[in-house]
């Protein structure tokens, strides 16, 4: 399916579902004890809501979630400490990698069978907010989190999503093989200009059939830094609107063009398979690159594959910095759910039990409370300290996060598309613009 026609037919499933959800409720608290997951599993617990102390009525509540192995094991644990205070609640959990994630719940949504307590990214909050999918999550306890971070997950002033953790953008390298070489390695505050020189550097080392960086150009998030750090701001307007600077846009892929024909990033047959922190696929793990972009909350997932290899940066600079920091990995919860107080409760309890907190350590990033974060500090492994390091470094002069605009939630997808007819060399950066900006009109359109 075509990506636009794809995106459409998600739209039209959530629009179609708010038609009648007025009149449905939640029909995943069935008390069923199996659901498929794709690429994922599903697990049972019995977990009351916090404080109930085990009196109230067995409710059932379904939790989705993306994310890698650590992720889904703490979340996991987490559940079961839940279920120990709370056994009156039953737990059915899907969860599975990035891919798909969105997809799949736009059409749970149109089912009326999405999940109780759904794990919301800041490109989707606007779309599902804006259509009154998710609950006001107005009954957390926040004493304990910053405003600002707060703010992330407000759409006009109601707070739809409670951050679960803040990462901060910045690059990994892998360190043995900068040492091997004897070249100098990145670091926090390197500019666009070491960049390249590095890149040119590293090549000349490293010979024909490997590469110094995972060629990352197709994904928004690299050149939405590469803008900002240009000084041009954000990527949307204050009004919602695309606002992809041209001749910026049109000189970084001219750029990243002329370092792909010099071998310095990965040649597009490579570029295609690489999957970020798959053992087999991700390009920097497996050998064939030395650097790519990272958050800091995958530092321990990353250091999980393959120990003690791997070193870290900041996006480079030009006249600003190129990285943010994302308070992410929301929890929502489903307006239409049958349920909506007990899964209120288990977020207040996810985001404030310092118990919890200790179990799901940063596998979301660094915890927004800061009772959990001095409580956890004591415990932080190595991975953990250099995670919360990295948050540090690129903390002080980084860019503000923004939330996608409301029905803008797939547009990184096609963008995707319209970079990887560059990459093989089916464009040129001119007529990619020209696409880009096609593209974007017929967004435009449908989220007006």
């Amino acid at each position: 399916m075509h990506k636009m026609a794809k995106k459409s037919f998600l739209a039209i499933a959530l629009m179609a579902m708010v038609a009648t959800s007025a009149a449905c409720g939640n029909n995943s608290n069935n008390g069923a004890s199996t659901n498929n997951t794709e690429g994922g599993s599903t697990a049972a617990t019995t977990a009351p809501a916090a404080g109930s102390g085990g009196s109230g009525e067995s409710v059932t509540l379904t939790v989705a979630w993306w994310g890698s192995q650590a992720r889904h094991d703490a979340t996991l644990k987490a559940l079961d400490q839940y279920k120990a205070l709370n056994p009156n609640v039953t737990f059915q959990t899907q969860f599975s990698g990035w891919d798909g994630y969105f997809d799949k719940l736009a059409v749970q949504y149109s089912a009326k069978s999405a999940p109780d307590i759904i794990q919301m990214d800041a490109a989707y909050l606007n779309d599902y907010a804006g259509r009154e999918l998710l609950a006001d999550l107005k009954d957390v306890n926040v004493e304990n989190i910053e405003s600002a971070t707060m703010d992330g997950g407000k759409v006009n002033g109601t707070q739809y999503a409670m951050p679960l953790g803040v990462a901060a953008l910045g690059m990994v390298y892998d360190k043995t093989v900068v040492d091997k070489l004897g070249l100098e390695a990145p670091k926090f505050g390197w500019t666009w200009d070491d960049y390249y020189a590095f890149g040119e550097a590293a090549k000349a080392k490293l010979g024909e059939d490997k590469y110094v960086f995972a060629d990352q150009s197709a994904d928004l998030v690299d050149y939405t830094a590469y803008q900002y750090s240009m000084g041009k701001g954000y990527i949307f307007d204050a009004e919602g609107n695309l606002s992809i600077d041209k001749d910026t846009w049109i000189g970084f892929m001219t750029k990243m063009d002329e370092l792909r024909k010099k071998g310095i990033l990965t040649p597009p047959d490579i570029t295609t398979t690489d999957k970020e922190l798959d053992p087999q696929l991700d390009s920097v793990i497996n050998g064939n690159a030395v650097v790519r972009h990272l958050f800091s909350n995958q530092v321990g997932s990353i250091e999980a594959l393959k120990p003690d290899a791997f070193g870290y940066a900041s996006m480079p600079y030009g006249t600003e910095a190129g990285g943010w920091l994302k308070p992410g990995m929301f929890w929502s919860v489903n307006a239409q759910s049958a349920h909506q107080a007990e899964a209120v409760k288990f977020v207040d309890w996810f985001v404030n039990n310092e118990e919890a907190g200790q179990t799901l350590g940063l596998t979301r990033g660094t915890p927004v409370n800061s009772k959990v974060v001095e409580a956890l500090t004591p415990t932080f492994s190595a991975a953990d300290k250099t995670s919360l390091d990295f948050l540090n470094q690129v903390t002080p002069d980084a860019q503000q996060f923004i939330n996608d605009p409301k029905g803008w939630g797939n547009f990184k997808t096609d963008y995707k598309t319209i970079v990887e007819k560059l990459q093989f060399e089916q464009s040129t950066p001119e007529e990619a613009y020209a696409d880009l900006l096609k593209t974007a009109e017929q967004y435009a359109a449908e989220a007006k």
